[in-house]
């Protein structure tokens, strides 16, 4: 019997295409999706940045910042510094108001006083000016005194020197006769200080303006309500720190004298600090008794709890 020749397949050498043009497909998809992830709509990127901004601005996280803000949210990248400079002066003006509410505020009242205040005191203070132990200048906030290092402290110290005093106590009794508010900021260079008082500069800053303040309550009879104290560090010179005059300038207490004076009455004063005061209501010789008798009276409605 005659046997059946099979025929041979035909081998197809083009079948890598399927495979390879299957490749190039899923590669181009791929780069495809990492250029649309790549392009970033620019302006809704700044209509995003321009709401934190503000609503950061609003809260006053970023009082006194100079953050510059979009004029126009069509165009983020256009800018105008105004903007931030004027929401910092309401919050910062608002904040006052809400801190102090029966205090009189007003931004052009007291700005020939203080311009008054700076010629006397520069007269008072000229050897010392000249020594470059004191420093003055004006500032949006108000009249700024500095207190150099060199004329007033030790090296790494927080300590005033004595032969400072007559000097320190000078100042003050010109800001006695006065009501205005002080803010006092310490101040160093970007040289670092590791003793072991002070681990840095933020501990010496600090120091020093909170021994300044406790000077004028404790020596000099100032009232707390009037200041307060910040310590900066070496974040906010003066002068260079690139050189040793430089150094020397940024290494000061500042007095801020706020330009805006404000008087409380020692009654809105204590209920200010101390808004609730039960005790002192139930320790009158008559107390009333809506005062009295209602927070100490409980009622249960199950009928088992009654007395």
């Amino acid at each position: 019997m005659r046997r059946r020749k099979r025929r041979s397949g035909r081998s197809n050498h083009e079948r890598w295409l399927v495979s390879y043009a299957d490749f190039i497909t899923l590669l181009f998809a791929f780069f495809v999706v990492l250029y649309a992830s790549s392009q970033v709509d620019k302006k809704k990127v700044g209509k995003l940045a321009f709401a934190i901004q503000a609503a950061f601005q609003e809260m006053g996280v970023f009082q006194g910042s100079t953050v510059a803000m979009p004029t126009d949210v069509a165009n983020p990248m256009t800018f105008n510094p105004s903007p931030a400079t004027e929401n910092t002066e309401r919050t910062a003006s608002l904040g006052w108001i809400a801190s102090h509410p029966d205090a009189s505020l007003d931004p052009g009242l007291e700005v020939g006083d203080l311009a008054e205040l700076q010629t006397e005191m520069e007269t008072a203070f000229a050897s010392e000016i000249k020594r470059k132990e004191i420093a003055m200048h004006r500032e949006p906030d108000g009249l700024v005194i500095s207190l150099r290092e060199a004329g007033f402290f030790e090296s790494g110290s927080a300590q005033m020197k004595s032969a400072s005093q007559a000097a320190f106590d000078r100042i003050a009794g010109m800001l006695r006769e006065r009501d205005y508010r002080l803010r006092i900021e310490g101040h160093t260079d970007n040289v670092p200080i590791h003793n072991s008082q002070f681990p840095s500069n933020w501990e010496l800053s600090t120091s020093r303006a909170t021994e300044i303040v406790r000077l004028l309550i404790v020596r000099e009879g100032f009232g707390p309500a009037r200041l307060s104290a910040a310590g900066y560090a070496e974040y906010y010179p003066v002068a260079t720190n690139l050189t040793t005059e430089g150094r020397a300038m940024n290494r000061r207490v500042d007095i801020v004298i706020l330009g805006n004076a404000w008087t409380v009455t020692p009654a809105a004063q204590a209920a200010a600090q101390f808004p609730v005061a039960p005790a002192a209501t139930t320790k009158t010789a008559q107390p009333s008794p809506p005062v009295v008798l209602k927070p100490t009276v409980v009622k249960s409605a199950d009928p088992r709890l009654q007395p």
